[in-house]
């Protein structure tokens, strides 16, 4: 199984319009983080689940050579995870209608939001297309199998939200959470991978783990290795890495590993 992560930034992205920060100005390319995504794939690459559709998800797609996905994963329902679901569109012009997993109250906020997508009685004008995509709702501690993968929904507590990550095999993946409830941090237990949010070192966030915090989760559950994503423009890369400890380290965008 690999992991690629697509997006490793937040809502911002980095660089951050109008800001002249030593990230946002760096010419380290591992600098340069999109919105949120990641991809799931087999060894062999034939199958593919994407994790989120970030408004940069064309970008990330073209660069990471996809031609093909399998399902996507929804982690949750704030804009920077949500707002490229359009993108989709080009998979419904070559495949089947994509399946769509996603926890059932972002579920219902995606029928609303995007209801030409979801709204079964509504058909585009002839000639043009929409996105062909089912969608199908996440219970919390319920397996659920989707392109060969066994893939294990993990609730995490992010202020008013609740988005699902994910346990599959050896990986663990949790992307925007503050804090995670006892049972899912013991599904988490024995991952050789895990990937965690990390904004920035100091000061606490309300709905959102900080550096410090996530590297406290890292060593409470034990993975081997630990990757941080969701990162903010206030941590250099290269300054991040000499500062974690031995077995965590910063996700960029376009790394991609084997769990």
């Amino acid at each position: 199984m690999r992991l690629r992560f697509l997006g490793t930034g937040t809502s911002f992205g980095i660089p951050v319009v109008g800001c002249d920060c030593a990230a946002c100005t760096s010419g380290d390319p591992r600098d340069r983080r999109t919105r949120h995504a990641a991809l799931l794939l087999s060894d062999d690459r034939a199958r593919a689940v994407l994790v989120d559709t970030p408004p940069e998800l064309r970008l990330q797609l073209v660069e990471a050579r996809i031609r093909h996905l399998d399902a996507v994963w929804i982690t949750h329902c704030h804009a920077d995870h949500i707002h490229g679901i359009d993108d989709l569109r080009v998979f419904s012009v070559r495949d089947d209608t994509l399946p769509a997993y996603a926890p059932a109250d972002c579920a219902r906020v995606l029928r609303r939001r995007f209801a030409y997508i979801f709204d079964e009685s509504y058909q585009p004008p002839a000639g043009t297309t929409k996105p062909e995509v089912e969608l199908r709702e996440l219970h919390p501690y319920q397996p659920v199998a989707i392109a060969g993968f066994d893939l294990l929904p993990l609730p995490v507590v992010h202020g008013d939200m609740t988005p699902f990550g994910f346990r599959v095999g050896d990986l663990g993946y949790v992307t925007d959470a503050k804090a995670l409830p006892e049972r899912t941090r013991a599904a988490l237990e024995g991952v050789r991978v895990l990937v965690l949010n990390a904004l920035w070192f100091g000061r606490p966030h309300p709905t959102h783990l900080n550096v410090e915090e996530a590297i406290a989760l890292a060593r409470d559950i034990g993975a081997e290795r630990t990757y941080l994503t969701h990162l903010t423009h206030r941590v250099v890369h290269a300054d991040l890495a000499g500062k974690l400890p031995e077995g965590i380290e910063p996700a960029y965008d376009g790394l991609e590993i084997t769990v």
